[in-house]
């Protein structure tokens, strides 16, 4: 997927198989809890939330539907470095007047961009190079007011034999079988993510294992003790 070169059509079958995985194994419910935990943490009378490598914008999506149920004032922002996934996004997000959706690389925004709450990252940070992950981890915990969720995947010799099994019935495109495999290998053991979050020492971290095989990780900024 990274340096994919296909037509629009094709990548929105992409997009629908890893939604199908995603709607199937509770990925999105995943962040969007950890979303609410931080909305219920820090109330305020309304949010700016940005997703970084929003795709074809379906976390988002689901983000404002929760917020649109429980009243919640939100502005809801995508950003990609793929145009075509930003237009399936657009076209997909006509009814969601609360989003829009930026061509946008997040290593170059300052705070005065793009104004965040929350920041979320949805299996984007395994596509990064260990030498790249710092800088990118520094720049989320800069842009994001409130705080930033990661959500992605734990690199597992047993989570690659479910998926093999899985993408037999529910994944269609081909691409799609071999980028999610691929996906799990460049995934993440929790003491690389403790090790990461280390070179952050003003915030908060929080690094929990969820079903299915996936690491949530809540950073926040370190609020002084009271007295």
């Amino acid at each position: 997927m990274d340096d994919f070169s296909g037509s629009e059509s094709e990548l929105k079958i992409i997009f629908d198989d890893i939604n199908r995985v995603n709607r199937l194994l509770g990925g999105n419910k995943i962040t969007i809890e950890a979303v609410a935990k931080l909305i219920d943490l820090n109330p305020k009378n309304s949010y700016t939330l940005m997703d970084v490598g929003c795709g074809d914008g379906t976390m988002l999506r689901a983000i404002a539907d929760y917020c649109r149920t429980h009243s919640i004032n939100v502005a809801l922002i995508g950003i990609d470095l793929n145009e075509d996934a930003l237009e399936i996004a657009r076209k997909a997000s006509v009814n969601y007047h609360e989003i829009r959706f930026e061509l946008q690389d997040v290593l170059k925004l300052t705070e005065t961009d793009l104004d965040c709450d929350i920041l979320i990252s949805t299996l984007t940070t395994h596509h990064f190079t260990n030498e790249q992950l710092p800088t990118m981890l520094t720049q989320f915990a800069r842009l994001s007011k409130i705080g930033f969720v990661n959500n992605d995947l734990h690199r597992s010799p047993i989570a690659v034999v479910l998926f093999k099994l899985f993408r037999r019935v529910f994944i269609k495109s081909k691409i799609a079988k071999i980028d999610g495999l691929i996906s799990i290998c460049s995934g993440f053991k929790k003491r690389e993510l403790i090790e990461l979050s280390k070179q952050l020492p003003q915030m908060h971290h929080k690094i929990k294992w969820k079903w299915a095989f996936r690491y949530v990780w809540i950073m926040q900024p370190n609020r002084p003790k009271s007295t």
